[in-house]
């Protein structure tokens, strides 16, 4: 259960780039599954989950879209290093073995390739990411992502390849092979 939540944050986080929405976004989901859908058959939970989990972040970018189109923030006329800080999942608090014996020019590297992936991963058109992280985060099958995204499966077959290409292109360019 623990691993489920730390990839549905991820999913979140991707989406809405703030760890603080995604983490209310997270929890709202989860209050909704436990509220509405106690009754159903614990098979039809882990993709229900993720209908809802997929609805509450549309729900959080219509609320933003509503709330930038009624009030300006005065942070906005700040100029600010827009970096997000955000942690790995466990990549930098691995303990194995393996993590252990490995020098400090490995583990930056490491950790800054998975921060290239990460952003590559973020500046994915939106239904591109969503079809991406469902099939090879989530690792749900076609019909799946599809039942969660509420499209057909060609959709998700198409949404997927392309965002693998444009993945292997940035990437490419940064010097990664796949």
């Amino acid at each position: 259960m623990k691993n489920t939540e730390k990839k549905a944050f991820k999913r979140a986080f991707y989406h809405v780039r703030n760890e603080d929405a995604a983490l209310d976004i997270l929890q709202d989901s989860m209050i909704k599954l436990c509220t509405n859908y106690s009754d159903k058959p614990i098979n039809e939970i882990p993709l229900l989950f993720q209908r809802i989990l997929s609805n509450t972040m549309l729900d959080w970018f219509r609320r933003q879209k509503t709330k930038n189109a009624i009030f300006t923030n005065l942070s906005d006329f700040q100029s600010e290093n827009n970096e997000i800080s955000f942690d790995l999942l466990e990549v930098t608090t691995d303990t194995s073995e393996a993590s252990r014996s490995e020098s400090a020019e490995q583990w930056v590297t490491r950790v800054q390739t998975l921060e290239q992936i990460e952003t590559a991963v973020m500046d994915l058109p939106p239904r591109q990411r969503e079809a991406f992280l469902l099939r090879y985060w989530e690792e749900m099958d076609v019909a799946e992502t599809a039942a969660v995204m509420g499209c057909s499966e060609g959709s998700v077959k198409t949404h997927c390849s392309r965002a693998i290409q444009a993945l292997s292109k940035t990437l490419g360019k940064q010097g990664m092979k796949p």
